[in-house]
């Protein structure tokens, strides 16, 4: 048995399109008894979210098999945050919702805050950066969900977290202290170890961007696999300072590697 780690966005699904041969790929995977969950960075939908669009697009998804950046991120301030602490968050309801959950407290002033959490913002604006930038003066820590600069979407590429990263640390000339999604080790550590339970020689983590999906997977030791059908091409590839274990055009070619 083996277990299978699969991107989302540019991977499974470009928007609401499922991507060729994603589903059949994915029952083969199944059906055969290997392991199957779904890693996604993106914060502005929630887990419960991500299963309702998998079993729409025809994947058959538990809520035990979706973990995405909001849900890593709340794990990591509950184990690091004192029971009077209080979050700011620049991000979407998704991610606000999933802190909740979780028991983190959040807050709107910036002087109360002990950490600044930063995710996928389509809202973003001045007003909110200066808060985080406020808090960051008053010695906040400030934790990002993931650090993609774009997400794939049909038809091309929108702005995600990373430029949300850039713009605070463009005022503060200061890199943030820590990301909690791909590809950190702590979001590896948890699906391999907690969810799938395996060694990590034995799980692929298959992904369309380098420095996120690749980069994880070469450092935690895992088989990492680059689909061809979202962020990074062949030229792109060319370029890189690190490789995956294997290329593939699309998730389709995944069963037989």
């Amino acid at each position: 048995m083996r277990g299978y780690i699969f991107d989302l966005d540019g991977t499974v699904y470009l928007g609401d399109e499922l991507i060729d041969g994603a589903k059949e790929a994915i029952a083969e995977l199944q059906s055969r008894g290997d392991q199957v969950v779904f890693l996604t960075n993106k914060s502005i939908a929630t887990r419960m979210q991500y299963v309702e669009k998998l079993r729409k697009l025809g994947i058959p998804a538990e809520l035990d098999q979706v973990i995405n950046s909001n849900f890593i991120t709340a794990k990591y301030l509950k184990s690091m945050m004192q029971e009077q602490e209080a979050v700011l968050v620049i991000g979407e309801k998704p991610l606000v919702d999933e802190l909740t959950e979780m028991g983190i407290q959040i807050t709107e002033n910036e002087k109360e805050a002990r950490y600044v959490v930063i995710g996928w913002d389509r809202q973003f604006n001045y007003e909110k950066i200066n808060k985080a930038y406020q808090a960051w003066l008053n010695k906040a820590k400030i934790i990002a969900t993931n650090p993609d600069r774009t997400c794939p979407v049909d038809g091309g590429e929108i702005p995600d977290c990373g430029a949300m990263i850039g713009a605070l640390e463009g005022a503060t000339g200061q890199p943030i202290d820590s990301i909690t999604g791909k590809p950190s080790r702590l979001m590896a550590e948890f699906v391999v170890t907690d969810v799938l339970m395996m060694n990590p020689s034995d799980c692929f983590m298959i992904g369309d961007r380098l420095e996120t999906d690749i980069k994880m997977g070469n450092e935690f030791g895992l088989k990492s696999v680059l689909v061809l059908t979202g962020i990074t091409t062949r030229e792109m590839l060319g370029a890189a300072s690190f490789s995956p274990a294997y290329v593939v055009d699309s998730i389709k070619q995944v069963p037989a590697l």
